[in-house]
């Protein structure tokens, strides 16, 4: 139940926050909240593939 909680909130991710990698964000010259999306979307990324 766990996982496919997370693929949900995974498709939900995909679908509202914006794709950093995309827009070729330099990591060094982003802001807290860029990297706390970042680091959300790999979170959730990590626990739907388990």
């Amino acid at each position: 139940m766990k996982k496919q909680f997370f693929k949900v909130l995974a498709k939900i991710n995909k679908a509202i926050l914006p794709s950093y990698t995309k827009k070729g964000l330099d990591i060094s010259k982003a802001s807290k909240l860029q990297l706390a999306i970042i680091g959300w979307r790999a979170f959730v990324t990590k626990n739907s593939l388990d």
